[in-house]
């Protein structure tokens, strides 16, 4: 009986995934960057409030990305 639950539930047709939502489109170069605010840190740990790109208005930024920081790998 238990090997026939089995193989009726393998049978079942699985459900699709939802599809992912569309992303939005690519910024041109030289175009004005969205604002947005992300969890600021430094090599002491993470900041209490958020860094936003607006904080820095008339200034030049460059955002890094270092995405195997504090990892293991």
């Amino acid at each position: 009986m238990l090997a026939t639950l089995l193989l009726a539930m393998v049978q079942q047709p699985t459900a699709a995934p939802p599809p992912a939502p569309p992303s939005p489109p690519a910024l041109e170069v030289g175009a004005v960057a969205p604002d947005f605010a992300i969890p600021g840190a430094t090599r002491y740990g993470t900041l209490r409030g958020p860094v936003r790109l607006s904080d820095y208005k008339g200034k030049t930024v460059v955002l890094a990305f270092f995405f195997k920081a504090r990892t293991r790998g």
